[in-house]
């Protein structure tokens, strides 16, 4: 008993849960829906209840032939039978048409909740292989999972309001006829949920996988990989990949459905084996005269009805349980909860800022990895001072970026500025105080002035601003120069889009960055795709832009920091040394052996 309230406290908990998204997305289409399935589950009892009425009449019109009143009792029984047969065709057309129309706003509101769930979640769940198979299961089945349930439950009433009316009907005829319908219902019914679990527990284990072919299937389909694929012939290898991962669950899946097939044919057996029992039983009760022809028929009618109705009931049932466990893991989605503190009085963050950034003895390791990005980080930063971190690729310089903008929390020490933990002002506020560029920057397929305009959280950007940041960062020319100045589409994803090099990508994420007026400012390898004159353009003009703001440069390009205030090393997760350029290479430590091994390829 114990097991079984365990079971049906979560089931209807997750019940509720996908109601609740229905009825958020759209309460007047639900209602309606609920309308429609009442009048048809009542509707069979109506026709029944006509039919009986139509063969009593019949019967008795033949005992006395010349009775005029037995022919207008007929036709007006048929009368109704048609009106009957004429509301329960607009029924139908109606639920239809709610159901789609419902179906449609159902799933785009169902999308709404993953995007704002997935931008709310911390960036450390993308970065989570568990995370992924969720996230890739929660968006399969969410978008109409809420809607199956609706459906599910309203199937269910409907077909409960039916089979109370047929067996009202029944247990006026006869009362044993119930319990054999429903004895030999219940094979199926086990069946469909022994189906379901079967099912649920297969697509869940093998989310990794077909998440491998999916990602493979993107590979070969999406222009990310595309020049790679045709210079190294990997088409054929993917495709070969693609197919195996594809086969196994292919097979899989047939073997399930074969095992399947064959035990709902002997559950259906069972069913035909009853409501036959129960036909043969009433047609031998008719030939002794205990039931009349109408009774005969409306029992024939109302055996099958009902076994239809019990059918419907079981696998309306199961598909309910089926959904449940898949909405499952939207309830595994929607319950992550960040693992960044937030402060339940935050403190209002300074702007300008005029005591600087404090990185405290800040250690930090990525969740799930031994190896420690970051260890004992302790330095400053005065308002509008312009440093550097340096060092080789992986040796924790963006990772303190990171920690900059609250994307993680240090896993020791602290970060502070002006004074004041960041933990203990708002996050969207830590954030909005930071601007840069990424070496992985994103390109917007979008057109050139939403591109930097998204620079702004404000969605109306004066046209102005946007010129302006693109004259700062050097792109507005380029941009003039295309075919709708700043309304041509960049990028080739959609027709008719423009196409920048990848230099002249870099410099509209850089005006992207500009727009916003940020009091932080940080170039995370900002240059790397640039040529020797294209970059040191770009810092000159860097460094006259960003006076007044505080900023921070990482680069593993020592060229590229001489006109820094100060520059930090960063070695194996540490800061081993710092200084201004010229004390640097004076020391003739790392960075000076760094410098000089660089400085060889340019002469």
């Amino acid at each position: 008993m114990n097991s079984m309230t365990k079971r049906i406290g979560p089931f209807l908990f997750t019940v509720r849960r996908a109601l609740s998204f229905v009825w958020q997305s759209s309460p007047s289409l639900t209602l309606g829906n609920i309308v429609v399935r009442i009048l048809q589950g009542l509707l069979p009892l109506l026709v029944l209840y006509l039919t009986k009425l139509l063969i009593d009449a019949v019967t008795e019109g033949l005992k006395t032939p010349t009775d005029d009143s037995s022919s207008t009792r007929i036709i007006t029984i048929l009368a109704g039978l048609a009106g009957v047969a004429a509301v329960n065709a607009i029924l139908s057309v109606v639920a239809g048409l709610i159901s789609k129309i419902q179906a449609q706003v159902v799933t785009d509101h169902m999308y709404a909740v993953l995007q704002a769930k997935s931008v709310e979640v911390d960036l450390e769940y993308y970065e989570n292989a568990q995370y992924q198979d969720t996230l890739h299961h929660a968006q399969g089945e969410a978008p109409y999972r809420p809607t199956a349930i609706l459906n599910d439950v309203l199937q269910l009433g409907q077909n409960t309001i039916s089979l109370v009316s047929m067996g009202a009907i029944l247990w006026w005829l006869h009362w044993g006829i119930i319990p054999v319908l429903i004895v030999t219902a219940i094979p199926y019914f086990l069946v469909r949920l022994q189906q379901s679990n079967m099912f649920y527990a297969w697509e869940r284990g093998r989310i990794p996988l077909e998440r491998k072919a999916w990602y493979v299937n993107a590979l070969l389909t999406q222009a990310t990989a595309a020049k790679e694929i045709r210079l190294f012939d990997l088409g054929p290898r993917l495709r070969e990949w693609f197919q195996d991962t594809r086969s196994v669950l292919r097979q899989e899946r047939i073997s399930l459905e074969r095992r399947w097939a064959f035990q709902t044919l002997a559950a259906q057996i069972i069913g035909v084996a009853g409501v036959f029992g129960v036909c043969g039983f009433v047609a031998v009760r008719t030939f002794h005269g205990l039931f009349t022809v109408g009774d005969l028929v409306i029992c024939f009618q109302a055996v099958q009805r009902a076994s239809g109705f019990l059918e419907g009931f079981g696998q309306s049932v199961s598909n309910l349980y089926e959904s449940n466990l898949f909405l499952t893991t939207l309830d595994e989605f929607l319950d992550i909860k960040s693992r960044l503190s937030t402060s339940a009085h935050p403190k209002s963050f300074p702007r300008p800022i005029t005591q600087g950034v404090v990185f405290d003895h800040v250690s930090f390791q990525y969740p799930h990895e031994e190896r420690v990005a970051i260890r004992d980080f302790t330095f400053s930063i005065k308002p509008g001072e312009h440093v550097a971190f340096v060092g080789a690729n992986g040796a924790g310089k963006t990772t303190l970026v990171k920690l900059l903008c609250r994307l993680y929390d240090p896993s020791e020490g602290r970060i502070m500025i002006d004074g004041t933990d960041l933990r203990d002002y708002s996050i969207t506020d830590v954030r909005a105080a930071v601007s840069g560029i990424y070496q992985d920057f994103v390109k917007f397929q979008l057109s050139a002035k939403e591109n930097i305009a998204l620079g702004e959280k404000c969605p109306d950007v004066d046209d102005a601003a946007v010129a302006r940041a693109a004259k700062q960062a050097g792109v507005h020319e380029v941009i003039e120069r295309l075919p709708q100045g700043y309304e041509t589409l960049l990028g080739k994803l959609f027709d008719g889009g423009h196409e920048l090099s990848i230099g002249e990508w870099q410099k509209v994420a850089l005006a992207r960055a500009l727009l916003r007026d940020s009091p932080i400012l940080i170039l995370d390898e900002p240059t790397s795709a640039m040529d020797a004159k294209a970059e040191a353009e770009l810092f000159e003009r860097f460094h006259e832009l960003s006076r007044g703001r505080t900023a921070i440069l990482i680069s593993h390009r020592l060229s590229t920091v001489k006109m820094a205030d100060r520059i930090f090393v960063v070695d194996q997760g540490q800061i081993v040394e710092q200084g201004t350029h010229d004390s640097l290479m004076r020391q003739q430590g790392l960075y000076a052996s760094l410098f000089i091994t660089q400085a060889q390829h340019y002469q």
